[in-house]
């Protein structure tokens, strides 16, 4: 009995031992804690970056973007200009089948954009404005042509909205397609508890190799102390949105790494410039007298971030600075008080919760900065998916906001998908995401000029007249453009950061 009970203990220390180190040789599941929920996985039908990063695992684009915002190829091998420009041809890859066994080819890519641009989707606005038709040549070529000769063409692509999806998916789930995503990518979606995870395995006969770690599980974790938590026990092996307080604790702890890297995201408070007393332009000069932007980055981010003085971040093409608001709450005052507010106003202002860095800690400073000039602003926590929808499901008599803190990064990686979508006067919500409902003529005709521009030079000085003009009518109140800060297991190899403000574990290794 003896030598039995000895054989039993070894072979259960044995097993607890391969489990703790993660069976040599054997795939494991990759945890990684997010802030939020995603909100909805159909990519022309979302606009939130959580469900993005979800989408970029579980289907390709025709092109991609790298770390560096160069185009690599994906579904398209190779493509070239038709004509004088006005379109392309697209080469496809060949032998890619979906996850539920559909067949990619000319004809699913046709699908998916006439669906775009002949729908309203939310990221209708994005394409429709660009893309005329697109037609199949035979079963692996397609072109694209465009209303007009347009240059940033493939910056569109690479955007989240373009990810090719089953054609079969669409048709047989309908409305439900943003539940259950399918697509051609490294993972294929398994399951999403709404409020806890969302879990992807590995799809073993991914065009590209198969990957290697057996899924990905998404973590909804809104508490930043609890993601860094999980990361140091072992529980996550990747956090997004690290407190700039914990940088220097893990970057010299033996278990963990920080990757940093530049973003195009502006963090901003919005304003619904219809609403009293924000249709006075003088309000919104007041408000953003009233903040100290220098301050917010270098106590609340902790320098992981760069004070705006635009809607649009400094390494965005076609940026440019009209100058920016200085800190003075005294001319704030005076501002106050020429508007007929001498006493101050009383106003709601939203915010998020861990879905930005920092996100709650700066709407506190931004409602502290605002009561110091007579503000007095009633800040308000909403869950994520419920804020994006009292924001952009709603229209302009019927929404509710007045002050909202949010973050735009253009996934095109250059300004008119800041400028367009933010600011066109066509595209207010439900269809467009103009949740400030600002209406000015000679912005739209900034807009719509650099669109049709060819010239990179004369575009981004149109840019600078479309920037211009935002700053000086003080439609919002921007921050400061954030860093990314990811924590990392030190045995996790191949994550990447986009300055999309993606992370990518679809190349992850676990040692």
């Amino acid at each position: 009995m003896k030598l039995r009970l000895r054989w039993v203990t070894l072979a259960v220390f044995v097993l607890v031992m391969s489990v703790a180190v993660g069976s040599v040789g054997v795939a494991q599941e990759l945890v990684v804690a997010t802030g939020a929920d995603p909100v909805r996985l159909d990519p022309p039908d979302q606009t939130d970056n959580v469900s993005e990063t979800v989408l970029r695992h579980v289907m390709d684009g025709l092109v991609e973007f790298d770390e560096e915002m160069n185009f690599v190829p994906a579904l398209a091998t190779a493509w070239e200009v038709v004509g004088d420009g006005e379109g392309y041809r697209f080469f496809l890859r060949q032998g890619v089948t979906f996850h539920d066994g559909t067949a990619f080819n000319a004809e699913a890519v046709k699908y998916n954009f006439d669906r775009i641009i002949e729908g309203q989707l939310r990221r209708t606005a994005l394409l429709r404005p660009y893309i005329k038709s697109v037609e199949v040549e035979d079963e692996f070529t397609v072109v694209m042509y465009t209303h007009f000769p347009f240059g940033a063409l493939l910056n569109y692509l690479a955007h989240g909205a373009s990810l090719i999806q089953s054609p079969t998916a669409i048709e047989e789930q309908g409305e439900d397609i943003g539940r259950r995503p399918v697509g051609t990518g490294p993972f294929a979606f398994d399951r999403w508890v709404v409020g806890d995870y969302l879990t992807l395995t590995a799809n073993e006969d991914y065009w590209g190799g198969a990957p290697q770690i057996s899924g990905i599980r998404f973590r909804v974790v809104p508490e930043e102390a609890t993601r860094v938590f999980q990361l140091e026990t072992g529980e996550a092996h990747v956090v997004v949105r690290v407190p700039p307080t914990e940088v220097p604790r893990l970057e010299a702890a033996s278990g963990t790494n920080v990757l940093v890297a530049d973003s195009l995201r502006v963090i901003y408070i919005g304003m619904v410039v219809h609403k009293t007393p924000l249709d006075n332009v003088l309000v919104r000069q007041a408000i953003n007298h009233a903040i100290d932007r220098e301050t917010i980055v270098g106590q609340i981010l902790e320098g992981f971030g760069t004070p705006a003085d635009s809607p649009i971040a400094p390494l965005t093409q076609g940026y440019y600075s009209a100058g920016g608001y200085e800190y003075n709450p005294d001319r704030a005052r005076e501002l106050l008080a020429e508007a007929g507010y001498p006493n101050g106003f009383d106003i709601k202002f939203w915010t998020p919760n861990g879905r930005y860095l920092k996100d709650y800690e700066t709407s506190l400073v931004v409602q502290q900065m605002l009561a110091e000039v007579g503000i007095r602003a009633d800040l308000q926590v909403i869950e994520w998916a419920t804020y994006i929808s009292s924001l952009f499901d709603v229209d302009k008599d019927t929404t509710e906001a007045e002050l909202y803190l949010l973050g735009w990064a253009p996934s095109t990686g250059e300004s008119d998908w800041v400028l367009r979508p933010l600011f066109s006067s066509d595209l207010f919500p439900p269809i467009g995401d103009n949740a400030s409902y600002y209406a000015n003529p000679a912005l739209d005709e900034r807009i719509q000029a650099a669109m049709r521009e060819t010239d990179p030079d004369a575009r981004d000085a149109l840019y600078a007249e479309a920037q211009t003009i935002i700053h000086e009518d003080a439609v919002w109140a921007p921050l400061h453009a954030l860093r990314q800060v990811v924590g990392v297991r030190s045995n996790v190899e191949g994550v990447s950061i986009l300055p999309i403000e993606i992370v990518l574990v679809k190349d992850a290794v676990i040692q």
